[in-house]
Formats: structure tokens, C-alpha cells, sequence
């Protein structure tokens, strides 16, 4: 091959000076065929995939034994382990479907609004097989964690009346259907709506990307507007507005909600896919905003009804980890304050006096904690993004810069967040109804009377509480 250094020697250079210039020109011909600023390929970084392991623990964890303790000690002692066994069942069949295809669907290269099948059965997903820093089984268990937890959310809101064999088919057909789509729009390879914020993806209709951290808009938003969706279809408790629905033991639910707090950090500390920085950072601004959420909560009860309760104060936390989810890679302390408090006050309302007023029985409230409270997030993000928070160094240690909302001059990034939050809603909303009207005409959606009365836990599992 012809090198582009020109080999010629000077004229009367004497034979040593000869094999200098010859030793120079060897040099330089090496050096021109050195590609410029070659990335070095990504290491397997043992700090960052230990963080990982602890993260996928955490979340994992906030399915069974917490969203499952959570919801059962909400509902009525009959029905108790019904309630339980929807929230394991969902982790069991999720998971085997994220194998299958889900996770494909959800981060193979594909569209921008889906990936495609080359990663069934991980294919192609060996041992040393790295996703950035950390091996890509670890991120396929991270991501499997955040898909198991979402459809089981939906849950809530027909507790007490859902066919477990409608349970399941939703279930599974959701999480393919619904759940892997979004993501990919969200997390994905170009997806459409381009949600860490550092991609070169325009974002939709052009826009830019669409912030989400850590699920606002994958796992809140689509689990509280598919919850509404299911509770209007099947209707009512029979009782409800007019019979006592206690909870049969907030024991349950305050250990629930405690472990949905701790396992917190690794969904959203989690998503930083590193043990650096940024995921310290994460773990502040959440705790903060959720601690802040269930005390305006609880104090927005006690100025209305006279007595705050504990079912008030968990469920404000609860909102209040639900609202920082997509804004807690983007926004500083304060931020997450103020977003925290807001979350407390609204979802406190959406839980009371919108319910109320609308008459739709969401049972444990998914729509009026998840799916407000998903929406206030990711709106309250396009306002309260902070640039440097989300400013990263590359490979190539050059400085990739983030992305700021209204507060850091930035106020179409409110119009972008908006846009991600209908183009969820409307895909969510029309899937969902279409998949529960074939789940209905296959098995049937909702329980009959008499199995109603007796409680789902005798007759759908021939089991009770003692």
C-alpha cells in the first residue's frame, strides 16, 4: 500500500543522516495511518456493575414482597390473596416475556417507535457481552425489573371484581404490546421520543428529546391511564358509594410502601447505569421529594378532614416517588422539593375530590397516584431541568451537554414534555381498551356476583386468610 508521506531524502544527506530521515519518514507514515482520536472500546467497569446488581435487588424487590403488601393490605380481607397472588403471578410471566421478545421489542435496533425481534431469547447475548460499562444480562435484569413492576401496577385499580385468567391475558399481551413500545420510544435505540435527554435523536415532530429519567412516562404514566382505562370497562364494586371499603390491615401496606421507598433508589439511583456522581445525586433529590410529598400530603388531610391518617402519609410518599421518577437525573435538590410538594397536594386531590367528582372506581388508586402523578412529574421536569445536572463526559472526554427546562431558559422543553405525555396517554388509552375488549370476549373481564361476595381468594384459589 502506497503510503501519503513523501519518502524522498533530502539531497546530500550524508548515509547516517540518511537512516535518520528514513527512520523519521517510517514514523510519521505509522502515524498517519493511526486513525485520529479513536475511542478506546468500553471495559467492564466491577463498580458500576456491582451498583447494578444492587439496583436490579431493589427494584425487584419493589414488586414482591412491596407493591404486593402494599396493595393487600388495602383491600378487604377476602380478597387479600387474590391481591398477592396477581402481583407474583405478573413478576412470573413478565419476566419470561421479557426473554422471549419483550426485551427485544424494547432495545434491538428497530424503529422509533419499536425495536425488532433480533434480541428473542437474548440473542446474540453472551457472558462477556457489555452494554456500556456493565455486562447487558445485568441491563437485561435491570430493565426486566422495571417492565415486571408495571403491568402488576395496573392492578390496583380493579381490585376486588378481575377474572385471574383476564388478569394473566392482559397481563402478558400489555407488557408486549403496550409496555415494550413505549419504552423503546422513551429508552430505546433512536426511539421516538428520545428520553435520556443525550440523544441524537431529534425527539418528536423535531421538538427535542423528551425527559425521562427513570419511568415517569414508561412505567407511571402508562400504568395509571391503562388502570382508568380497565376500571371504567369493568365498572364498579358492587357497594361502592354506598357500602364501607376499608383496608383490612395497613400493617401490610405501611411495610409495602417502606420497601416501594427503599427499592426506589435503585429505580431511579439505578438508572444512572453507573456508581459515580450523578447516582448520588439521584438518591438525594428522591428522597427528598418523597419525603416532602407525604408531608403535604398528610398535612393537606389533616387540614381537610380533621385527622391525618396513614394510609394518607404512605400514599403521599408513594406519589411523591412517583413524581420525581422522571425529573431525578435533571433536577437539583430544590427542584425536587418543590416538585415533591406539589405531587402531595395534587395527588391527594386526584385521590378525593376528582374521583369523587367523576364517579370511576379506581379501587387503590392507581390512576389518581401513577397516572396524575406521573403526568404532573413529567410536565414539572421540562420546568425544573438543570442543564449541568444532566452534562456528562464521554469516552472521548469530550463534554456532552445536557439538556435545561424553563427555569434554565429553556421553555419548549415544557411544550416536548407535554407532547411525550399525550403521545403515551393516546397509545396507552386506545391499546389498552383494544386488548381488554378481546381479554373480554375470551374470558371475560370481570367476576360474577355471587364470587364477588364471597371474596376472590375462596373462590378464584380456594384459599383464605385465617
Amino acid at each position: 500500500m502506497t503510503s501519503p508521506i513523501n519518502h524522498k531524502i533530502p539531497a546530500g544527506a550524508t548515509p547516517s543522516r540518511r537512516g535518520r530521515w528514513l527512520a523519521l519518514a517510517s514514523a510519521a507514515a505509522a502515524l498517519a495511518a493511526t486513525p485520529a482520536f479513536a475511542a478506546d472500546p468500553p471495559k467492564l467497569d466491577t463498580g458500576d456493575t456491582a451498583w447494578m446488581l444492587t439496583s436490579t435487588v431493589l427494584v425487584l424487590m419493589m414488586l414482591v414482597p412491596g407493591l404486593a403488601l402494599f396493595y393487600g393490605g388495602m383491600v378487604r380481607k377476602m380478597n387479600v390473596l387474590a391481591t398477592l397472588m396477581q402481583s407474583f403471578a405478573a413478576m412470573c410471566l413478565v419476566s419470561v416475556l421479557w426473554f422471549v421478545a419483550g426485551y427485544s421489542l424494547a432495545f434491538a435496533e428497530g424503529t422509533p417507535f419499536v425495536g425488532s425481534l433480533a434480541k428473542m431469547f437474548l440473542a446474540g447475548v453472551e457472558m462477556k457481552t457489555l452494554s456500556g460499562t456493565i455486562p447487558e444480562t445485568v441491563f437485561f435484569m435491570f430493565q426486566l425489573s422495571f417492565a415486571t413492576i408495571t403491568p402488576a401496577l395496573i392492578f390496583g385499580a380493579v381490585a376486588d371484581r378481575m377474572r385471574f385468567s383476564a388478569m394473566l391475558l392482559f397481563c402478558g399481551a400489555w407488557s408486549l404490546v403496550v409496555y415494550a413500545p413505549v419504552a423503546h420510544m422513551v429508552w430505546g435505540p433512536s426511539g421516538f421520543l428520545g428520553g435520556t435527554g443525550l440523544t441524537d435523536y431529534p425527539g418528536p415532530f423535531g421538538m427535542g428529546s423528551v425527559l425521562d429519567f427513570a419511568g415517569g412516562t414508561v412505567v407511571h404514566i402508562n400504568s395509571g391511564i391503562a388502570g382508568l382505562i380497565a376500571c371504567l370497562m369493568i365498572g364498579k364494586r358492587r357497594g361502592y358509594g354506598r357500602d364501607p371499603f376499608p383496608p383490612h390491615n395497613l400493617t401490610l401496606s405501611l411495610i409495602g410502601a417502606s420497601l416501594l421507598w427503599v427499592g426506589w433508589f435503585g429505580f431511579n439511583a439505578g438508572s444512572a447505569v453507573a456508581a459515580g456522581e450523578r447516582a448520588g445525586m439521584v438518591m438525594a433529590v428522591t428522597h427528598i421529594a418523597t419525603s416532602a410529598a407525604g408531608l403535604s400530603w398528610m398535612f393537606a388531610e389533616w387540614l381537610t378532614k380533621g385527622k391525618p391518617s396513614i394510609l394518607g402519609v404512605i400514599s403521599g410518599a408513594v406519589a411523591g416517588l412517583v413524581a420525581i421518577t422522571p425529573a431525578c437525573g435533571f433536577v437539583t435538590p430544590m427542584g425536587g422539593f418543590i416538585i415533591g410538594v406539589v405531587a402531595g397536594v395534587v395527588c391527594y386531590w386526584s385521590c378525593t375530590g376528582l374521583k369523587h367528582a367523576l364517579g370511576y372506581d379506581d379501587a387503590l388508586d392507581v390512576f389518581g397516584i401513577h397516572g396524575v402523578g406521573g403526568i404532573l412529574g413529567a410536565v414539572l421536569t421540562g420546568v425544573f431541568a438543570v442543564a449541568a445536572m444532566s452534562t456528562t463526559t464521554g469516552p472521548d472526554g469530550a463534554v456532552v451537554a445536557g439538556t435545561g427546562g424553563l427555569i434554565d431558559g429553556n421553555p419548549g422543553q415544557v411544550v416536548s414534555q407535554i407532547v411525550g405525555v399525550a403521545v403515551t396517554i393516546v397509545w396507552c388509552a386506545i391499546a389498552s381498551f383494544v386488548l381488554l375488549k378481546i381479554v373480554d370476549v375470551l374470558v371475560g373481564l370481570r367476576v360474577d356476583e355471587e364470587m364477588e361476595r364471597d371474596g376472590l381468594d375462596l373462590r378464584l384459589h380456594g384459599e383464605t386468610v385465617p
